[in-house]
């Protein structure tokens, strides 16, 4: 799930630390594709700081609300479902259709909670702002994170910029994935496929908005199974 999909099980949550915890293992992806740490694997180091250990939990929320969404019959069926509305655009070009299929149904998920208002994205920000300080700085640090003001810089860009509000526009939505894409390969997409894009997504999108908050209802009461 994408940013705006985990928040939305923390849309009440008023622990700020909790919500960054949440999307930080998005935030370090983002900030560098490479980056692969793992503080759930050493817990006590966070024990101590009731601030880092609310970022460790929101960690591994995150981890299993993924876990969760990527063995779901939603995710399973609605993958397949938007790979066949894309293939015809995919003749062409270097992109993979199960990946884009994967990442498209995440961000369109995003785009409907927030055309939808099932969440506050002005919250979610201002969460994370509050939530940018020296405990944050001391996750990271003992979470190992290579390269302390790359990720400095990016977090502050992503905050700044608020770009997840763009994603009210299909037309944003595929341009997000060209640049996803663009991670991995060269001109991903020409100026026709992305048009194209956006009028299969926003066909997909007409084919589960009727029901996509089933998922969310279903990953919830997962965990609260759990507890």
């Amino acid at each position: 799930m994408n940013f705006l999909s985990h928040f939305y099980f923390e849309r009440q949550n008023t622990n700020d630390y909790f919500v960054m915890g949440v999307v930080l293992p998005d935030l370090v992806k983002n900030a560098h594709k490479d980056w692969n740490l793992n503080p759930q694997k050493n817990e006590f180091l966070y024990a101590a700081d009731p601030d880092q250990y609310a970022v460790l939990s929101g960690w591994k929320k995150h981890l299993e609300v993924d876990r969760l969404f990527h063995n779901s019959l939603f995710f399973k069926e609605q993958t397949a479902n938007l790979k066949q509305c894309i293939l015809p655009l995919l003749n062409t070009g270097p992109v993979k259709p199960f990946f884009l299929a994967h990442i498209g149904l995440e961000l369109v998920l995003d785009h409907l909670l927030l055309v939808e208002n099932q969440l506050d994205v002005n919250t979610f920000y201002t969460q994370l702002s509050e939530a940018n300080t020296a405990s944050l700085d001391r996750f990271l640090a003992q979470a190992g994170v290579p390269d302390k003001l790359l990720f400095d810089n990016f977090l502050a860009n992503f905050i700044s910029g608020r770009y997840l509000l763009s994603y009210q526009k299909m037309e944003n939505i595929s341009y997000a994935l060209n640049r996803i894409c663009m991670r991995l390969w060269n001109n991903p997409f020409n100026e026709d496929q992305l048009v194209r894009l956006t009028g299969q997504l926003e066909r997909f999108k007409e084919h589960i908005a009727h029901h996509y908050l089933d998922i969310f209802e279903e990953i919830e009461t997962a965990l609260k199974d759990q507890e």
